[in-house]
């Protein structure tokens, strides 16, 4: 894209710029103070803007519309509708009225609501959210506006990650307007912004056809390491190949005529592995592109001949893949993450800062909670993914700062100590995004945003930012409420009040190495939590403490907390199952097969060249033999025990029967004539694209 043709950024988005166009000016005014700052819609403008919005739609090549949400299935759903309406024998016109595009219903009976509702109740609602914009989405023969809706039931229960979103942010903004008005500031707009880095692996559509494990769950449950992978670390940030620069280019074009503002995008450290990293933007808006960057990659790779995977951990033994939510906040066009240029700024600063650390430290399960996942499970912990224990990294400067503050004094440049005091004169001047990185962090403060890196690469980042916004508004309003009740001067107070938080909620912060098994060790000490895998990850949402703060906040209820726990397990359990049961098919119909047959040829031939009187070559014939015999005994053992645990349906025993399977199919690769494996092996799938 060139300055000549920058006009093509957002042209398929209903934008401030299409409103201005299609709709009056008194109209516009209301749609485009909602859009920016949250203000409630007035419903008397329903009809008109659904008449501009047809209009432009229309002009876009646009047939149909539908409502896009995001139901609790981790992807987005979307049900078609037709502008047309008969009006008489062979006659029809293009309709769309207010009703159409403030709520639907949709059919909710095939999506999961743990217990939310009965299958037999089949009504759900959708909701306009006028503070994303309306898209269109085009395919090959044709185009559709997308209306970004909430989904609810009919007794108004959340199905979907949107609706919590939006609560959470609510509640975070009003509880930062709160704490702001203590620090004097005028009333003003709270922005929560995230950038959503994504990564993701490319490889040859022919290969994954030919693999039922990806094609069925994403990953390769077989799979030889090859002699070379990421070792020479020579793919991270290397030069691009031609094939995938056009695949990314027609990814970035697409995503900038929906107005998606994908900045970065580079090589991965494994192989075949690439991630796109969009400029930051209003948090809800920003998980709508998310899932739309998703699905463009998607069908962006298979317009080229690829397929995109978005599972954690496709392959084994190689970095996995993440998805890293920037989080930052701010007030009035500030960046409350940002140090700021004197004392009162720098005061808030402290304060935001000291209220995410209380967060994190009271509220670790639930955010872990948020990257619970079956793919997930493989990659945290391992090869550059943070581990599932949830600490904070800030830096040496910042450490430096907040334990001088928690001390009550700070060291001078003639190294002697003087008083420290917040919200003065007196407090030193404050690093501006000093910070290294830690890739080990969960949870990172990277100059002027906090970098949550747990989450996975297919998960939706609503989930995580919605208990980010959640227990960061009960931190601040924790502040207020603490402010408010103690006598004296603020900046006294406010000095007494964040030392003692750091004081208690310090053994959060963390700088070392995070894959350490020292630090599993002092974590264990400092009584963080380590929730291993996915049914620990999602035993908070059943905690009643957790349950009483998100009813407090009104972003959750009780039910909606339980539903989103049994809707957790169930899919856990069934990814697990189906992985198990396609490793047990593969290496049963597949692999067994061949094995079987080069055992049998050998046999004959060793049979042969005895028969013949041969002596030269028996020793190196029989020696193959007896490893693919012992193979193939272990492999009829290993599937026996698959199908064993299958039947009694426990996830943790699947999981070591497979691994058990893997280890010897993966031996027997190594073994059997390379022509005759039935599997794409991974030196052609991670090399060849």
């Amino acid at each position: 894209m060139t300055d000549s043709n920058l006009k093509f950024y957002g042209e398929d988005v209903f934008s401030e710029k299409a409103i201005r166009v299609h709709l009056s000016k008194a109209v516009a005014d209301k749609l485009i103070a909602t859009m920016r700052e949250g203000k409630p819609l007035d419903p008397t403008i329903a009809d008109s803007v659904a008449e501009g919005m047809k209009k432009w739609a229309l002009k876009k090549g646009a047939t149909h519309f539908t409502h896009w949400f995001q139901p609790l299935t981790g992807g987005t759903a979307e049900k078609h509708d037709a502008f047309l309406d008969p009006a008489g024998p062979a006659q029809a016109v293009f309709r769309f009225s207010g009703r159409n595009l403030i709520g639907g219903e949709a059919d909710a009976s095939s999506f999961p609501s743990g217990g939310l509702r009965s299958t037999f109740e089949a009504r759900g609602y959708t909701a306009w959210d006028p503070t994303s914009p309306a898209f269109i989405k085009r395919h090959e023969n044709g185009a559709t506006l997308c209306i970004p809706t909430a989904f609810c039931s009919y007794t108004g229960d959340a199905l979907d990650m949107k609706t919590p979103l939006l609560r959470s942010i609510q509640a975070v903004s009003r509880a930062t307007g709160r704490l702001m008005a203590k620090f004097s500031q005028p009333d003003a707009h709270v922005e929560i912004t995230l950038g959503a880095e994504q990564e993701y692996f490319l490889i040859d559509r022919g290969y994954y056809m030919r693999r039922p494990d990806l094609l069925q769950t994403g990953r390769t449950v077989f799979g030889a390491a090859p002699a070379k992978h990421q070792q020479l670390e020579d793919h991270y940030f290397g030069a691009i190949r031609p094939r995938i620069l056009k695949f990314m280019s027609e990814v970035e074009d697409r995503l900038w005529k929906l107005g998606i503002p994908a900045k970065t995008r580079h090589n991965e450290v494994a192989p075949a592995q690439f991630e796109l990293a969009p400029m930051f933007e209003d948090l809800n808006l920003a998980v709508d592109h998310n899932m739309l960057i998703m699905e463009v990659l998607r069908q962006s790779a298979e317009r080229n001949g690829l397929v995109c995977l978005l599972h954690e951990k496709p392959f084994a033994g190689v970095n996995g893949s993440g998805k890293h939510c920037n989080w930052s906040i701010a007030y009035g066009g500030r960046n409350l993450l940002s140090p700021g240029s004197n004392p009162r700024e720098n005061a808030i600063f402290l304060t935001f800062l000291s209220a995410i650390i209380r967060a994190v430290d009271l509220h670790a399960d639930i955010l872990r909670m948020t990257t619970a996942g079956a793919g997930n499970d493989h990659r945290l912990g391992a090869n550059e993914a943070p581990p599932a224990i949830i600490s904070i990294f800030l830096g040496d400067d910042l450490n430096a700062v907040m334990k001088a503050i928690e001390c009550g004094s700070a060291q001078s440049s003639r190294s002697r100590r003087r008083a420290l005091k917040v919200g003065v004169d007196t407090l030193p001047p404050l690093p501006m995004d000093a910070t290294d990185r830690n890739r080990t962090s969960p949870f990172a403060f990277t100059g002027n945003k906090f970098e949550f890196r747990a989450p996975g690469s297919s998960q939706n980042c609503a989930q995580s930012q919605m208990v980010l916004n959640t227990i960061v508004a009960e931190s601040i309003d924790a502040i207020c409420d603490k402010l408010e009740a103690m006598e004296g001067g603020f900046n006294d107070n406010l000095q007494k009040l964040l030392q003692r938080l750091i004081r208690k909620h310090k053994r959060v912060l963390f700088s070392g190495d995070g894959y350490s098994g020292e630090w599993e060790k002092e974590a264990e000490a400092r009584k963080l939590p380590n929730l291993r895998d996915t049914p620990q990850a999602l035993a908070p949402l059943r905690d009643r403490t957790a349950r009483a703060l998100f009813a407090k906040y009104g972003v959750l209820t009780e039910s909606e907390m339980e539903s989103r726990y049994e809707i957790g397990i169930d899919d856990y359990k069934r990814r697990i199952l189906i992985e198990g049961e396609v490793a047990l098919d593969i290496a049963r119909s597949m692999i067994r097969p061949v094995v079987a047959d080069e055992f049998s040829k050998l046999a004959t031939a060793i049979g042969q060249a005895k028969k013949d009187g041969l002596k030269v070559g028996l020793r190196g014939l029989t020696a193959l033999s007896l490893k693919l015999g012992a193979g193939l005994d272990d492999l009829h053992v290993k599937c026996e025990r698959v199908e064993k645990t299958l039947a009694k349906g426990e996830p943790t025993a699947i999981l070591g029967a497979m691994d058990d399977l893997r280890r010897t199919v993966d031996r027997l690769e190594h073994l059997v004539d390379d022509s005759r494996w039935p599997l794409p092996k991974y030196r052609e799938m991670l090399f060849v694209y």
